[in-house]
């Protein structure tokens, strides 16, 4: 993403913003609610567009891709609630991620290619939640069902994983256990994830990008952002040596 500017009305959302993230990295992206962490997502996933400047992924322009075509760009985006389907099991609901590589069974058969249900059911296993194949996700704790969530995005196989808020409604333990998810992914796949846990943001992410009004204020490793003046007075506060108290998901673009 490069000077990417994006305005609703007078509302200037996003200001000249240039962000990069590369194959296993993890990139944070904070900011005080209103600060455009969701616009930025909106913009990478087509809903969004800019009024000037370039945006593209392992060298193919995403500046008319739809949002039902990322799939096939390589890039997957979790919600900020769970966004499962009700009515479908875990398994089914998490084979809907693995769309994209649908084909006949005779085909996968000859091809000895994995089927949508194969690439499911080893979603699951990667995130912990195989023995929920059969359950509705409305049976499940809430933090089990962000996690159904999560393997849903990776059984499209991603090479760019977008996670928004992925530590929202979890307690102590299950956000000591989401650091060691996002850890755990590995070096094939690139993360950018916006959350309000500065505790989770600083132990998974290699880079922090920091947003005020639409603009980059600062970007580098956590320990340095972390000091940043323009970031002890834009978010973080009397915060900086603790852990950020999590604020409410951001709903829109403009600040209470």
């Amino acid at each position: 993403m490069r000077e990417a500017t994006v305005r609703f009305g007078g509302i200037t959302a996003l200001d000249g913003v240039s962000l990069d993230v590369g194959p296993g990295e993890v990139v944070g992206v904070i900011g005080p609610n209103g600060a455009g962490k969701t616009t930025l997502f909106n913009l990478i996933c087509g809903f969004v567009t800019p009024e000037s400047g370039a945006l593209s992924w392992r060298g193919r322009s995403l500046a008319r891709v739809h949002p039902s075509q990322l799939a096939a760009f390589g890039i997957a985006r979790t919600l900020q609630g769970v966004g499962l389907f009700e009515r479908l099991t875990v398994l089914e609901n998490v084979m809907a991620g693995a769309e994209r590589f649908r084909r006949t069974r005779l085909i996968s058969a000859v091809l000895s290619l994995p089927t949508s249900h194969d690439r499911a059911r080893s979603a699951l296993r990667r995130v912990g939640c195989e023995q929920h194949a059969d359950r509705l996700p409305g049976t499940l704790p809430y933090a089990v069902q962000k996690r159904v969530a999560l393997a849903r995005a990776l059984a499209s196989e991603p090479e760019l994983l977008l996670l928004d808020e992925p530590a929202g409604g979890l307690d102590a333990g299950e956000l000591s256990e989401l650091a060691d998810l996002i850890g755990s992914l590995g070096s094939g796949i690139a993360v950018m994830l916006v959350d309000h846990h500065m505790d989770v943001v600083t132990s998974v992410c290699n880079r922090m990008v920091v947003l005020d009004f639409g603009r980059v204020i600062a970007s580098g490793p956590p320990s340095e952002v972390r000091r940043d003046p323009q970031v002890l007075d834009a978010y973080l506060g009397r915060e900086a040596s603790g852990a950020v108290a999590p604020g409410p998901p951001e709903s829109g673009d403009a600040r209470p």
